[in-house]
């Protein structure tokens, strides 16, 4: 961020909330309150807010429930069985993906075994997956699963990649020296953005060495959907997951997406779990015997999806369209950058930022590391209105999201955390 000059007052940050272009989608949010007014919240790696539409969203299908019933499948204001579809051009938009390679189906977790079910297909020669040993874990129990139900062991199968000792953060030249100096690599599965640390992840970089050895290339974008700038299709893994209720607003527990790259949009040979949603539609209501999978992303579909669940994202996806990640990104810079740099103007050493300070190595977030009391610390900004989130043992995460967080949220955020840690 060295080429913008930040300042220390608050009349800084009023002034940068004046002009910003996307000021107005704040209030197209509702923010958990606290005495004297709104919360200062930064936890959207975490749960996003809900956007003010959402209730509309919803009552209409409760609507077409009420008074059409089954019927709504077909005779809704937006009909229920490709409902699915009012989501594909704005996600593909979103990830920097062809139509035909997105899906909004399932959970995170739910299309993580699919992927690999059908992409992890391992021998005695060639059975090694590699992830970060900091992974969430959720991504590093389905990962040990599936070794273990292949029938190898994860003490031999699984390869963790590891910062240097006393970093926090790994080193890019070391993953893809990693990856090109070990033989038997089956499966390359990584997070786009690390939970713990706020690491984003040279995505290309990474697709194009693990396909120069001949592996398989999956991520988690969990925390980089809507976070930053992707493209999928042209940087060319072979397929990517993420959950829609972080940086993308559509609620606990909503509807996941999922990428499967175009080359293998009809490869049927590719072994699948397969159900009735990822059958040839125009054949599905027959009910035959077998299985017809559609081409691209969809054909990985299994059950259909919550309407409720979808009409949340709705609302969010209508919002991100009209923003624009590149604008959202470019924001995001200068939000991350100023807490930085305001955390950066006191001298206490009893915390440290963890996630690189490369704008390009990094996205809405950043991890603090408190060196004692740092749990107390964070309950405390709680009680007074601001909301991150900890994580044992040490670490402190705060994410400016730039649809909905002011430079304004920022001064107040680092002004109370700087006071509260003395």
């Amino acid at each position: 961020m060295s080429s913008f000059e930040f300042k220390t007052g608050k009349e800084f940050a009023v002034a940068m909330d004046e002009c910003d272009p996307l000021k107005g989608f704040r209030e197209r949010f509702f923010f958990p309150q606290a005495a004297g007014g709104r919360c200062v919240y930064l936890c959207g790696h975490s749960l996003g807010l809900q956007p003010r539409s959402a209730r509309a969203c919803i009552e209409r299908e409760l609507k077409d429930w009420a008074d059409l019933g089954v019927e709504a499948h077909f005779r809704a204001n937006n009909p229920w069985m490709p409902y699915h579809r009012l989501l594909t051009e704005q996600t593909a938009e979103l990830v920097g993906a062809k139509p035909i390679e997105v899906v909004v189906m399932n959970s995170l977790t739910v299309n993580l075994h699919l992927m690999m079910a059908s992409f992890y297909r391992p021998t005695r020669d060639r059975h090694k997956i590699v992830m970060e040993r900091g992974a969430f874990p959720s991504d590093q129990y389905a990962v040990q699963s599936q070794i273990r139900f292949h029938g190898y062991d994860p003490a031999t199968s699984l390869i963790e990649l590891t910062p240097r000792p006393g970093e926090s953060c790994l080193r890019e030249e070391e993953i893809e020296s990693l990856i090109e100096q070990t033989e038997g690599i089956a499966l390359i599965m990584l997070g786009g953005v690390n939970y713990a640390t706020g690491q984003a992840f040279d995505l290309e970089r990474i697709t194009r060495a693990g396909h120069k050895k001949g592996c398989v290339v999956g991520f988690d974008l969990a925390h980089a959907a809507g976070n930053l700038k992707l493209k999928l299709h042209e940087w060319n893994p072979d397929f990517a997951v993420w959950c829609s209720y972080k940086y993308l607003n559509g609620g606990p527990g909503c509807t996941a997406g999922c990428f499967v790259h175009e080359r293998h949009a009809r490869a049927w040979d590719l072994p699948r779990f397969a159900g009735w949603w990822g059958h040839d539609e125009q054949s599905r209501f027959e009910m035959g015997p077998k299985f017809q999978p559609i081409p691209g992303a969809e054909g990985w579909q299994l059950s259909n999806p919550s309407i409720v669940s979808l009409a949340v994202l709705r609302a969010s996806m209508d919002l991100f369209r009209e923003a624009r990640m590149d604008r959202l990104r470019a924001k995001s810079e200068l939000l991350t950058g100023y807490i930085e740099f305001l955390l950066s103007q006191t001298n206490t050493k009893r915390f440290s930022i963890i996630t690189p300070h490369e704008k390009d190595r990094r996205g809405a977030q950043l991890s603090i590391r408190i060196e004692e009391n740092g749990k107390a610390l964070c309950e405390q900004l709680s009680r007074e209105g601001i909301i991150g989130d900890w994580r044992e043992p040490d670490t402190f995460r705060v994410a400016p999201v730039p649809l909905y967080n002011s430079f304004h949220d920022v001064f107040q955020f680092a002004s109370r955390f700087i006071a509260a840690i003395g």
